[in-house]
């Protein structure tokens, strides 16, 4: 039999989720140590056991209902066991990198001509159900860190962002060119949406931040639609100058008119 071991503890980075610990021989003798913002849980057979919050254990089999019931006690209170043991981390880690893997296609919503942008930007992660993310996740995996995560997220991740920058550009009316001005709205939208997804896998998505746009700049029609909105801008404000130079122009003849009938007033005054 493998070497019984004394003490189980976290060994893991911050840039970790899921860490499983080596050894797998264990008696109820043996000490757990989880720190704060940890949680381990004990698997046998595939089954998940117990789970334990920040704190120090003996693994006393009377103690630990699930295990305790998928144990022999005969030979005493030092009785071995082989299981498995894994530590969550439960912090919440950010500047997780996300990317569009490919065009999102949409009809922009004022000019209603068809547009194809990418995204790509940040976003945070925390363990919200460490049960939840152990049985749909891991499986025979004994670490699961963020790029792996990503990796195994990235199928549901994009097809759902595309689906929802879509949908958020169409329901709130933003049109290409306005779209930069209203990334703070529009990621806020859009991690609204994506809450529950993440949640299925007992994942809390914290933030979500869309922080690039990739225009189709160099695209014939998107150039001359883009020049057609800035021209329309420009004659908009042209407009409204000559508006203002009119009024000015009025403001001063009005009170040139003032002027020259004081003066005349004040001439035949002096003429008697």
């Amino acid at each position: 039999m493998s070497q019984i071991c004394e003490i189980l503890k976290y060994e893991g980075d911050n840039s970790t989720f899921i860490w499983k610990h080596p050894s797998e021989d264990f008696n109820s003798l043996t000490q757990l140590i989880v720190h704060e913002s940890q949680e381990a849980i004990f698997f046998l057979n595939g089954q998940a056991l117990d789970l334990f919050g920040a704190g120090r254990y003996t693994l006393e089999t009377q103690n630990i209902p699930l295990i305790g019931r998928a144990l022999n006690r005969s030979t005493g209170d030092k009785t071995p066991f082989h299981c498995e043991v894994y530590f969550i981390n439960k912090t919440e880690q950010m500047s997780i990198k996300w990317g569009t893997d490919s065009k999102v296609q949409y009809i922009d919503p004022q000019y209603g001509f068809p547009l194809a942008i990418g995204a790509s930007g940040e976003m945070s992660l925390r363990v919200e159900d460490s049960r939840k993310l152990l049985l749909k996740l891991v499986g025979t995996e004994s670490f699961l860190g963020q790029q792996r995560l990503v990796l195994l997220f990235r199928a549901f991740l994009m097809t759902r962002v595309k689906t929802y920058i879509a949908q958020t550009i169409k329901a709130n009316a933003i049109n290409i060119f306005e779209i930069d001005e209203n990334l703070t709205a529009f990621s806020e939208s859009i991690h609204k949406l994506l809450i529950p997804d993440f949640a299925d896998y007992g994942i809390s998505l914290e933030r979500f931040f869309v922080t690039n746009i990739v225009k189709p700049d160099g695209d014939r029609q998107y150039e001359k639609f883009k020049e057609l909105h800035f021209r329309q801008y420009a004659d908009i404000a042209e407009a409204k100058l000559r508006q203002q130079t009119a009024v000015i122009d009025a403001e001063t003849e009005a009170q040139r008119v003032v002027i020259d009938s004081q003066a005349q007033a004040a001439k035949r005054r002096q003429e008697g």
